[in-house]
């Protein structure tokens, strides 16, 4: 997968832009990043916030090596499915999305 075909893929699923990185946040403070993908020249990196506010890395690859899973389109290569709690996040970032658009608040 490009740089570009892994930022379509997360703002498709729940993920917004945040200081120019796709990002996940709190379902109950939706401003504050504490996931976020940063995507450099060559690799992708995918980073936790820390409660002391300083982002940890937990997954690393290169664009080479990630593929796009056949059934859902999620990047394969970054872990994604192995973090506990990633998946429940989207899901509830992308529904807040989904249901703001719906009420009109952002």
């Amino acid at each position: 997968m490009t740089k570009d075909e892994i930022t379509a893929w997360a703002l498709a699923n729940g993920w917004q832009m945040i200081d120019g990185a796709p990002s996940l946040t709190k379902p109950t403070a939706p401003h504050p990043a504490i996931v976020r993908l940063v995507l450099k020249a060559t690799v992708a990196n995918l980073e936790i916030k820390k409660p002391a506010g300083k982002w940890d890395k937990v997954a690393s690859q290169s664009y080479s090596k990630i593929t796009a899973d056949a059934e859902t389109g999620m990047p394969d290569g970054l872990d994604l499915t192995k973090i506990s709690g990633i998946t429940l996040l989207m899901r509830d970032n992308k529904d807040r999305r989904v249901f703001s658009k719906l009420t009109g608040k952002s």
